[in-house]
């Protein structure tokens, strides 16, 4: 069972969220609450497994709210409501520890689809559209000292993640399997410490990883730490058309 609490301040709003999350068998909604305040003592109150926040909230508002929540209950995530799909505040919640954000006017079959999207443990916007969002509001800075905990390969992956390639389309990039992107993925959220994909595309554009306006990859071209590693075997494996000669198939 999926736990839910709502937040938001119009309860015309929270009463139509809980009549279609009810008639699933596997939600229940936990609580409700009217602004940031009520929902961050709610949701310490009740512990669910999601919140779903509206940004603009009185009292306190839904990103401040996540700000206080995401620190305390490691195992709830939020997903923000809003009334446009470029909303700037969209970047700020993921900064805060967001997993998504859903437009209020979605269809009832794609706010239960978010629902347990996010529950599995999948950020709810496609990367792509991530990407789209942060180029229009996040202010890029230089490369942090947590990148250096990467190794090339994990670095090569989270680039190409923030472009807003699936794991099958990296791993066509890379010449790998899919399962293998699949463990350097989780290895990079996991040294990184973030919470998922969405939060892995927002730490690479405000790191410098990725810059917005940047042209969609061609074939990826590698690293200065994977050529020092590997150079040998890229070059002589170019002309096959393998740049990762240990990856490919005799």
């Amino acid at each position: 069972m999926i736990r839910v609490l709502l937040a938001d301040d119009q309860a015309l709003v929270r009463g139509g969220f809980r009549l279609i999350l009810e008639a699933e068998p596997d939600i229940e909604v936990v609580a409700e609450a009217a602004d940031g305040d009520q929902a961050v003592a709610a949701a310490l109150e009740t512990r669910p497994d999601l919140v779903l926040m509206d940004i603009r909230m009185p009292v306190l508002d839904g990103i401040e709210a996540t700000r206080r929540l995401v620190p305390q209950l490691g195992g709830t995530r939020v997903v923000m409501l809003t009334t446009f799909d470029l909303d700037d505040y969209v970047v700020d919640a993921f900064r805060a520890g967001a997993s998504g954000f859903l437009l209020k006017t979605a269809p009832p079959p794609q706010l239960v689809a978010a629902i347990r999207t996010v529950h599995a443990g999948d950020g709810l916007l496609a990367p792509a559209s991530t990407r789209r969002l942060i180029e229009q509001f996040a202010q890029p800075a230089s490369p942090g000292p947590e990148l250096h905990a990467l190794t090339a390969r994990e670095s090569d992956v989270l680039r190409l993640l923030a472009r807003g390639l699936s794991n099958a389309e990296i791993a066509a990039q890379l010449v790998v399997e899919s399962s293998t992107v699949k463990s350097h993925v989780a290895s990079v959220l996991a040294k990184l410490n973030l919470r998922d994909r969405v939060q892995a595309v927002v730490f690479a554009y405000e790191n410098g990883l990725v810059r917005p306006g940047a042209h969609e990859p061609g074939p990826l071209r590698p690293s200065a730490d994977t050529l020092a590693r590997d150079g040998p075997a890229w070059r002589g494996s170019v002309a096959s058309g393998c740049p990762f000669a240990d990856s490919c198939s005799s």
